[in-house]
């Protein structure tokens, strides 16, 4: 190497270390600049700086880039059209951003580092930002120009996200209801409701109408159960009406009304039949207790010849005593016995007699009722039905030959036709339906808590005429519970014993025998033997 070039390279060796002296004080003096610090690399950084309320301070700025040094790292710009994208340099991708958590120990960022496509926002469009909230409840920002539109629909969605306490009236009433309070300011009434509201309930109305006739359109038009027992009670069979009654003998007809009329709130006292309706209701509480949707029940009808005046008197007397009577028959003065095929009456029982024999002809089951003359302790819980056997469960065969030929010949006709059913009386169909529902209660193991129980109470011989009356019953199908052959022996003192809320029998002596210790009696008029009652 000539001497030149040793001379030469020596030259700039120096003018190298002369430079770099230069640039390392010069460096040196930026670096006393505060919040500046030299990195290893050379290049310079730009320190955090937190005001005295701890928020971040943004005028603090590098030598080597354009862009603030210090930069949230979740933060998002808040419009892409205020942003500036800036160019993929070295010169614009040197500093590195640093978090207030960072602010001892910031990394080392290299000095080549760049990120491509980062956008930031003006410096002076950017007020100092507060604290961010937690990254669970920060909503990104999508500030846009705010309307006057946008505005109220906002609150109209505010106040509809809102839940408010709504209190329920403590007593509503339909319209019809709160109409009844205002009956003189109908017209009142139409000018403050709308039209709309008016219409509304117009249509509830409507509703609740057709809902009402709906439901008696099915309860009248519902045909009579198939084997229902219907029972015609007249109301003086029902009820004591003594003293009505003799107001109508003696005063006449319009008297006889005006005095119901007047006594309409006055309480009828029971009558003859009284205590067998009650017992005919508890037998039917009880098939509903075993069947709940049971038909086959006792049907009462209360049958008259009363005007439709006297009904309001009749109606609070059954509902005074709870009877379950909703069929009621006022003929107005007409004979009552045409409606008994229509109501398929299978018994009936007043206190007329005429009217009583009059059934009997058209083949209807009557009785006529009376009282007992004393105060009889009865049972509530069980139906007690006593039957006399001839020209009532039976036909008048054998009673016509007892009467024409003496018992003597009757004794023979029986042991000769011992087996040979006797014809069938007046009241064997209402002792049919009685078995029939006796049955239901055996059904259910209840024999022994059977709610009715039935006896015959016969003046005849057990030895030489039992046999063809227990004999017929068995043909029949029918089962009787107790069977009492007395003999010829009065039945009033065994009455007393069985204590049955209805006695049938055809003989008048035999009722009123059994009339004056109390027993409550009903009189078949049917037979040969009639003519001789007196």
């Amino acid at each position: 190497m000539s001497q030149t070039s040793v001379k030469q390279k020596k030259k700039n060796e120096t003018g190298v270390r002369n430079s770099k002296e230069s640039l390392d004080g010069e460096q040196r003096k930026d670096s006393d600049k505060p919040g500046v610090r030299l990195n290893t690399q050379g290049s310079q950084e730009l320190l955090t700086k937190t005001d005295s309320r701890g928020y971040l301070v943004r005028n603090q700025w590098s030598r080597t880039s354009r862009t603030p040094s210090i930069k949230a790292a979740s933060e998002e710009p808040r419009s892409k059209n205020n942003s500036v994208k800036l160019p993929n340099s070295s010169t614009t991708s040197r500093t590195s951003s640093t978090s207030p958590s960072q602010h001892d120990s910031p990394p080392p960022t290299p000095a080549r580092q760049s990120k491509p496509n980062q956008q930031s926002l003006p410096f002076d469009s950017r007020p100092p930002t507060p604290p961010e909230p937690e990254p669970s409840t920060r909503r990104p920002s999508t500030k846009t120009k705010e309307t006057p539109e946008s505005r109220t629909q906002s609150i109209m969605r505010t106040s509809q996200q809102r839940d408010y306490t709504l209190t329920a009236p403590t007593e509503w009433k339909s319209y019809s209801q709160r109409r009844m309070f205002y009956p003189s300011a109908p017209q009142l009434e139409a000018d403050c409701m709308s039209q709309q509201q008016q219409e509304a309930e117009t249509e509830e109305e409507k509703d609740d109408e057709e809902a009402y006739w709906e439901s008696l359109k099915k309860f009248y038009e519902k045909p009579k159960p198939k084997h229902a027992v219907t029972i015609a009670v007249s109301s003086r069979a029902l009820f004591n009406m003594v003293d009505a009654r003799k107001v109508y003998e003696e005063e006449g007809l319009e008297k006889y009304m005006e005095y119901q009329l007047n006594n309409e709130n006055v309480i009828l006292t029971p009558g003859p039949a009284f205590r067998f309706v009650k017992a005919l209701q508890h037998v039917n509480s009880r098939l509903r207790e075993l069947y709940p949707n049971e038909q086959d029940l006792f049907d009462i009808v209360l049958m008259t010849n009363n005007h439709a005046q006297v009904g309001v008197r009749l109606i609070n007397s059954v509902n005074h005593y709870g009877l379950l009577i909703d069929r009621f028959c006022l003929t107005g003065g007409k004979s009552p016995i045409g409606y008994l095929k229509a109501y398929l009456t299978n018994l009936y029982l007043s206190a007329d007699s005429e009217k009583v024999q009059e059934a009997i002809q058209e083949g209807i089951a009557s009785a006529t009722m009376f009282d007992g003359a004393k105060d009889m302790a009865y049972c509530d819980t069980q139906l007690r039905v006593a039957f006399d056997g001839d020209a009532v469960l039976f036909s008048d065969e054998s009673d016509h030959i007892a009467t024409k030929h003496g018992l003597d010949k009757f004794f023979q006709h029986e042991s000769l036709f011992e087996n040979k059913p006797l014809a069938q009386g007046p009241l064997k169909g209402f002792l049919e339906d009685l078995g029939r529902l006796q049955k239901k209660f055996y059904a259910k193991n209840e024999r022994l808590l059977c709610p009715i129980r039935t006896y015959l109470v016969t003046a005849r011989s057990a030895a030489s005429s039992g046999a063809r009356v227990l004999k017929t019953l068995r043909r029949w199908g029918l089962e009787i519970d107790e069977a009492l052959f007395l003999a010829g022996a009065p039945k009033g003192p065994i009455l007393v014993k069985i204590r049955p809320h209805i006695f049938f029998d055809d003989h008048m002596f035999h009722i009123e025998g059994a009339q004056k210790l109390g027993t409550v009696t009903a009189h078949v008029p049917f037979g040969y033997g009639q003519k001789f009652n007196t």
